[in-house]
């Protein structure tokens, strides 16, 4: 109803041939909030997954939805030891008993639209009790996960400006009831459009068995500084596996070259055409892109009509450059693809 949802595989058909008692832990970037109803949308069929969400969800009705799709909720910044401990045996029991879970590696969303840092916690769960040679495998299956549109974009941006204030709630539900309202409006009217994409990458699966065995490593053995040293290592190898799956999707493609070209007005076929060949850079490179030469000139012109739609971009006599104004706009989606400079 809101996406165009695309699904890839690149995996080299292991995820097939994966041990069907390994535990399975989907490992995932965190673009957006949903991204919780996406993933569980695509599993749906095969299985329910377990996953953590953060205090904010507490909320009639989100609270009950998101508790139907599997999700947990945890108090991420939280200094009891307690808490922790409990928390800790929860997720090394799920794993242990081989519960197919979701964990988003860099422990909240991403700002700026670039991947974060790992962050460790969870992964430290599983593994600070795991015996390789007689324990379950644990089989860790990247995804990547974009968006030609992120609904909350404009909040996330604004987290960046520290001097910033704090919105209050009658604000928040303001601003909600009037996006709602805004689009009932636009289908009533047949003007309203999905919000592009919404591509999902399935990257080689990653046996912790294996890894062990490869690295001459047993996590249950080593002391808490050496085991964060060692899990840390084997989280930034997770996220390397996360940022070679994240789809390339036409408005990140097009918002690079219109920052590119910040002063200068660029007419659509320029745009387009710097766009194919930055393509064919990114195809070069390895990237995962999805979007095939027959659709590519209407894929592309649907995304600059989404951008001047927005406001994101001005137009002027069929001409066309971003608005200085939304530059960390246009930023936020460019950057869910800088990993390829």
């Amino acid at each position: 109803l809101v996406y165009r949802v695309r699904v890839g595989f690149y995996d080299d058909d292991r995820i097939r041939n994966t041990d069907r008692d390994a535990g399975i832990v989907f490992v995932m970037n965190h673009r957006s909030n949903m991204d919780y109803v996406l993933v569980s949308f695509l599993v749906a069929e095969k299985t329910t997954l377990s996953y953590a969400v953060g205090e904010w969800a507490r909320i009639w009705p989100l609270q009950m939805l998101i508790k139907a799709m599997g999700a947990f909720f945890v108090r991420r910044n939280s200094g009891n030891q307690l808490y922790r401990k409990v928390l800790e045996r929860y997720i090394n029991l799920s794993t242990r008993a081989g519960v197919c879970q979701a964990v988003f590696l860099e422990g909240g969303l991403t700002k700026d639209g670039a991947l974060r840092n790992p962050r460790l916690g969870f992964l430290d769960y599983m593994l600070r009790d795991y015996h390789q040679h007689s324990d379950k495998d644990i089989v860790f299956i990247p995804v990547g996960i974009n968006y030609d549109r992120v609904i909350e974009d404009r909040s996330l941006i604004r987290r960046l400006d520290e001097s910033s204030e704090k919105r209050s709630p009658w604000f928040v539900i303001k601003t909600t009831f009037s996006f709602i309202f805004k689009t009932a409006l636009l289908s009533r009217k047949n003007r309203w459009r999905r919000f592009g994409y919404a591509s999902v990458n399935f990257g080689e699966p990653i046996s912790a068995k294996e890894y062990c065995q490869q690295h001459d490593v047993d996590f249950s053995a080593l002391e808490t500084e050496v085991r964060f040293a060692r899990v840390e290592t084997l989280a930034n190898h997770i996220m390397g596996n996360i940022s070679r799956v994240v789809p390339v999707v036409p408005v990140a493609l097009m918002s690079e070259v219109l920052l590119k070209s910040t002063d200068d007005w660029k007419s659509e076929l320029e745009l387009k055409s710097q766009c194919s060949e930055r393509i064919v850079q990114l195809q070069s490179a390895g990237a995962p892109i999805d979007i095939s030469s027959s659709a590519l000139e209407s894929v592309l012109g649907s995304a600059l009509m989404a951008l001047v739609g927005r406001g994101l971009v001005e137009e002027v006599d069929n001409l066309y450059r971003m608005r200085l104004a939304e530059k960390d706009m246009l930023n936020y989606y460019a950057n869910s693809i800088a990993h390829w400079q």
